[in-house]
């Protein structure tokens, strides 16, 4: 570790393996989590209250991590606040808001699908609106992946009938992902991921104190207990220790990871090696909340990995 705790040097060297090492985790996390928030949500707590639990507990712990450690990156200068109220509302809040509504809805593997047609977004804002080179293999590898993504959830081998609403939550959802990752590659140059992340989370709870106010939270919702389902239904745990997991596993862990790797890679990239995320959803599904995994599935996940092998040597 360097003299200071979260060091933001004005050139930072590029280290693109690392990157993708940090966006890959950060993707597997969030995959494990999608179980772990649908055993949350199976409770009755709302997905408005989960949102809002999840960003709370997100903010009081990168606070109390970045206050212990180095408190000056806390302080915001003005130039950054509209990013880090943006960064908050528009990408974390958001981002978390739209996913939970639209598995209400849908299929998990539906509502991730649609979602992540956000790297898309950031491939065709780079391109038009930044007026950045976009590589054809770029583009190659997000029609590979997006290919991949639909054979994982059989969208067309089910015979399934589709939600409207959760369809549209699903798409908002997608682009509140590009918001924020394009929020992030933008602020990370001039701040550590910790600090903000802080910053981010706390706006996002400021923002569901308004819409959902704590005074009205059911006091019964995180002490009750719950069965694990699928293959663990006879294991039962609190909901305070599956909201623990969703705290630090799921949201802290995985977005530091993420904002972490934009500094070694494009917002593009990062976003397609996030879309691990529905491949180790859809494996985790399958060994904790026993849904179907066919060869169809596997068969999308070896897509979706040479899509993302196809996107690194895209120099």
């Amino acid at each position: 570790m360097s003299e200071a705790p979260f060091p933001v040097p004005p050139a930072r060297r590029r280290r693109p393996r690392l990157g993708y090492a940090m966006a890959a985790a950060a993707a597997v996390l969030w995959g494990v989590n999608g179980s772990v928030s649908k055993t949350i949500l199976s409770t009755g707590l709302s997905s408005e209250r989960l949102a809002q639990l999840r960003s709370l507990g997100a903010a009081a712990g990168l606070f109390a991590v970045v206050a212990a450690a180095s408190p000056g990156r806390l302080r915001p200068r003005r130039r950054e606040l509209p990013y880090l109220v943006a960064f908050g509302v528009a990408g974390l809040a958001f981002v978390q808001w739209f996913y939970f509504l639209a598995i209400h809805r849908l299929d998990i593997g539906v509502a991730l699908l649609i979602e992540y047609l956000a790297p898309l977004l950031v491939a065709l804002w780079a391109r038009f609106a930044q007026h950045e080179l976009v590589r054809r293999r770029i583009w190659v590898a997000l029609a590979l992946a997006l290919v991949g993504l639909t054979l994982i959830v059989d969208l067309f081998g089910g015979g399934r009938r589709l939600s409207t609403p959760g369809v549209v939550f699903a798409l908002l959802g997608a682009v509140a992902y590009a918001t924020y990752v394009l929020l992030a590659e933008h602020a990370v140059g001039d701040r550590d991921a910790v600090s903000l992340l802080a910053w981010g989370f706390l706006f996002a709870s400021a923002f569901w104190a308004v819409v959902v106010p704590w005074w009205s939270f059911p006091p019964h919702a995180l002490t009750r207990s719950t069965s694990l389902h699928g293959h663990l239904h006879a294991l039962h745990l609190p909901v305070w220790a599956l909201a623990v997991w969703m705290v630090v596993l799921g949201t802290i862990v995985p977005f530091f990871l993420l904002v972490s790797a934009l500094r070694h890679l494009t917002a593009t990239r990062a976003g397609i090696v996030a879309m691990l995320e529905p491949v180790a959803g859809a494996l985790v599904a399958w060994a904790w909340l026993a849904e179907a995994l066919g060869g169809v599935q596997l068969a999308g996940a070896a897509v979706v990995l040479a899509a993302i092998v196809l996107a690194q040597t895209a120099r």
